[in-house]
């Protein structure tokens, strides 16, 4: 890859296994993001694969002799990364399978809304891709499969992933705790960064947030004041922005000190004091008129050289890659409790009513092996979720940003795990705390009046 660093050897020898796989796919095609392959058949298996029908179940001979197709989804940020994913597709070889990827989108109604109105018209992709905080919601519907009999026959092993992730992915929605259940496997990882415009950093004479994260001065004061010093250029040209999403204003919360939910999960936490704080920094931030215009999409001025600072995680990177001025990433700054970042994270999950469930078990394997891993995060888009140091060692290699350090370090700094609410209802809390967190940062709703009345206004998410 382009200004790439060198690579282990270790990493060769993965890179040398992925190439034979993707050869054995032939021509990768024109590179349209809805790619559909088909798997040569090689005459051996590795084990015996049975594929169920309408009628019942056939035999691996007769599967194997008709072909399987499989459709899958995730749902890409920017068509960078829908071409990531096509990529990805065509590269895969699962004998016997015809697959064709499909990204999603939240057009209309949002992504999760749209699957769930597919899986009930019996149109749903076989696997698809679901954020962390979804899991629960679909579990309880009913629409995705407990994978853990696939697994076991194949040698799975749930700890070659990040716990986190796991403890949702394992989870007995009867008890809400983890146990021997297994709703999908993490795709990949990600924290926030703060995507820097060095240019305008250069450009504005402001001190750079690079290295004032490297003398450890990178602090919510240094973050206010770089971003008013590059907005001071005037014009167009605005210090920061985020999008309005859980996301990146719950980033203020945590490093704070406060959170979304108590200890175990089982009731909101928005009153805190620590919440409070991380809201009012970020409503002064807004109100002083240095970042974009909340609720606006801060990425296209980002990607035009009008925003100095964006937060974003690693999986928009690969549009970040198509600018043409000079750019780099570093870490969240400083809160009172430290950079309070996530450890954001999505699962491939398999519709449950497949008609290939050991297929589909097979092709989401695949998706998360660390061959595919590897070309997710070499192709831009986010960390391997498999705890592995060598893929973590290669992951910095795959420049740019040059300075992917800043993602690892967000994993390494106690993040907060993204995860789905076993004891309440996610979309409920979400639709509550979204809309009052976006007022008080817009200067529409005192904060101490979201404070007070915010856990009563979502305690309906609990069943209250």
């Amino acid at each position: 890859m382009e200004g790439a660093n060198p690579v282990s050897k270790r990493w060769t020898l993965l890179l040398v296994a992925l190439a034979m796989i993707v050869a054995a796919c032939g021509d990768a095609g024109s590179g349209d993001t809805t790619a559909e392959t088909t798997a040569e058949t090689t005459g051996e298996t590795t084990g015996e694969t049975t594929a169920t029908t309408e009628g019942g179940t056939t035999d691996s001979t007769e599967a194997m002799t008709d072909g399987v197709s499989l459709r899958w989804m995730t749902r890409p940020d920017n068509p960078e990364e829908a071409a990531v994913y096509g990529s990805i597709s065509d590269g895969l070889n699962i004998e016997g399978v015809t697959l064709t990827y499909e990204p999603g989108d939240n057009e209309g109604s949002s992504y999760q809304d749209k699957l769930l109105t597919n899986l009930s018209a019996g149109t749903a992709p076989d696997v698809f891709w679901i954020p962390g905080t979804d899991v629960a919601r679909f579990v309880q519907e009913g629409v995705i499969l407990d994978l853990r009999e696939y697994a076991s026959a194949t040698g799975h092993n749930d700890a070659d992933f990040y716990p986190g992730p796991m403890g949702h992915l394992t989870t007995d929605p009867a008890t809400g705790q983890p146990a021997d259940k297994l709703w999908g496997l993490p795709r990949d990882v990600s924290t926030f960064a703060i995507y820097v415009n060095q240019d305008l950093v250069a450009e504005a004479g402001v001190d750079n947030p690079l290295d004032l994260a490297a003398s450890g001065e990178w602090t919510w004061d240094k973050f206010k004041e770089v971003s008013e010093g590059i907005a001071a250029l005037g014009g167009e040209i605005k210090g920061y922005g985020q999008s309005n999403w859980w996301g990146p204003n719950g980033a203020w919360i945590n490093a704070a000190g406060g959170n979304f939910f108590s200890d175990d999960r089982s009731a909101c936490a928005l009153d805190s004091a620590e919440a409070a704080a991380g809201l009012s920094f970020l409503s002064e931030l807004y109100a002083g008129g240095s970042a974009v215009p909340f609720g606006e999409d801060p990425e296209p001025g980002f990607r035009a050289g009008t925003v100095g600072m964006f937060q974003n995680g690693r999986w928009a990177t690969p549009g970040i890659r198509t600018v043409e001025f000079n750019w780099d990433v570093v870490g969240l700054p400083e809160g009172p409790a430290g950079p309070g970042n996530w450890l954001f994270w999505g699962a491939y999950v398999v519709n449950a009513n497949t008609e290939h469930p050991e297929q589909a078990w097979a092709l989401v394997q695949a998706l998360t092996s660390t061959e595919v891993q590897a070309q997710i995060s070499e192709l831009g888009a986010n960390v391997p979720s498999r705890v592995s140091q060598d893929a973590l060692d290669a992951f910095l290699g795959f420049t740019p940003p040059a300075n992917n350090q800043a993602f690892l370090d967000g994993l390494s700094n106690n993040p907060t795990t993204e995860g789905p609410l076993w004891l309440g209802s996610w979309p409920e809390f979400d639709a509550v705390q979204g809309p009052a967190i976006g007022d008080v940062i817009s200067g529409a709703r005192a904060v101490e009046d979201f404070s007070a009345n915010i856990c009563n206004e979502a305690a309906a998410a609990f069943g209250g």
